[in-house]
C-alpha cells in the first residue's frame, strides 16, 4: 500500500512537471524499444480530473500501456513475418475510412434530410403493426402544490376540462401557487416517468388507468395530483406522436440507403464514360 500511494504521488509530480514543461520527453516506462513519455501521458489525460483523480486515472493508464505494449512484443516474438505484414489491411482500412468519410460529406451537402409530416403519417399507416406499445403511456398533467392552498376538487375540474376558459385558470393558479406544474408539451409519456414525481404507489397500473382519470398523493407538504387526459396500454398500437421521430429516422435511413446507392451508380457511369476504366478480356470472361 505504502508503494502504491508513493507510486501515485510520483505519478501527480510528473504531471504537475508536465504541465509547465509540455514539450519533455521524459520516460515514465519502458518496454522494449517502446518508450512511454510524461508528454504522451499528459496528453491523455482528461482535464476535467482534479489533481489526485489525475493521478490515479494515470496510474491506471501506465498499467495497461505497460500490458498492451508486452502483449505486442510477446506478438512480434511469436510472429512469422509474414503473419507481422498487415500493409494489405492497413491499405484496405485506409480506403475504407476515405470512402466513408466521402460518403458522409456527400450526405451532409447534397442529401435532403427533409421529412414530410405526409410521410411520417403514410409509413406509419403502411407499418402501423410494427409499432407496438411496450410501456404504459399518457397524456396527463402534474400539478404538485402546498397542501395548505391545495384545492383538490376544484384542480380536477379545471385540469380535465377542455374549456378555454377554464385552462387559463388552471395556468393562472398553478403559476401562482403550485410548486411544480408540467404539461410535457401536451404529448405523450411514459406512465411511469410522471409516476415519479409523485409519492403514489399503484401495483396495478394498466387497471388503475382503465379505471381512473385521476391519481392523487399527498404527504406533509404536498398535495400531488396526475390528471390522465388520455392513456395508451402496453400491447395496444402507439399513437403516431409517440412514434414519429423513430418514423423519421427509419426514413431518413432509407432515403440515405438509397442516395448512396444512386451515388455509386452515378460514379460507375461518369467513370466508364470519361475511359477512366479500361476492362481487360481474359480467358474467363469475354468482356
Amino acid at each position: 500500500m505504502r508503494k502504491s500511494g508513493f507510486y501515485i504521488v510520483f505519478i501527480a509530480s510528473l504531471l504537475s512537471a508536465c504541465s509547465l514543461l509540455l514539450d519533455t520527453g521524459e520516460p515514465i516506462a519502458k518496454v522494449g524499444a517502446r518508450v512511454l513519455t510524461v508528454e504522451e501521458l499528459s496528453k491523455n489525460v482528461p482535464d476535467y480530473l482534479d489533481a489526485t483523480d489525475s493521478a490515479l486515472w494515470a496510474d491506471d493508464y501506465i498499467k495497461k500501456w505497460v500490458q498492451r505494449e508486452l502483449l505486442l512484443l510477446k506478438a512480434e516474438e511469436n510472429l512469422k513475418g509474414n503473419e507481422k505484414d498487415v500493409s494489405q489491411e492497413l491499405q484496405e482500412y485506409r480506403n475504407s475510412l476515405i470512402v466513408f468519410r466521402y460518403k458522409n460529406e456527400l450526405i451532409r451537402q447534397k442529401m435532403d434530410t427533409i421529412v414530410k409530416n405526409s410521410d411520417i403519417q403514410k409509413y406509419y399507416s403502411e407499418h402501423h403493426e410494427s409499432f407496438i406499445l411496450n410501456r404504459n403511456i399518457v397524456k396527463a398533467i402534474y400539478i404538485k402544490v402546498p397542501v395548505a392552498v391545495s384545492s383538490p376538487e376544484n384542480l380536477k375540474d379545471l385540469c380535465s376540462s377542455n374549456d378555454p376558459e377554464k385552462q387559463a385558470r388552471l395556468n393562472e393558479f398553478c403559476l401562482s401557487y403550485a410548486k411544480a406544474y408540467d404539461r410535457f408539451n401536451d404529448q405523450w409519456i411514459a406512465a411511469d416517468l410522471v409516476l415519479k414525481y409523485t409519492p403514489a404507489t399503484i401495483p396495478d397500473l394498466e387497471l388503475f388507468l382503465k379505471r381512473n382519470r385521476f391519481i392523487e398523493s399527498s404527504d406533509m407538504d404536498f398535495y400531488y395530483l396526475v390528471c390522465i387526459r388520455d392513456y395508451r396500454l402496453t400491447g395496444q398500437g402507439a399513437p403516431v406522436e409517440y412514434v414519429q421521430n423513430d418514423i423519421k429516422n427509419l426514413i431518413l435511413s432509407k432515403q440515405k440507403l438509397d442516395f448512396l446507392k444512386q451515388i455509386e451508380k452515378d460514379i460507375y457511369k461518369e467513370g466508364i464514360d470519361n475511359n477512366k476504366v479500361k476492362l481487360y478480356k481474359t480467358k474467363n470472361n469475354r468482356l
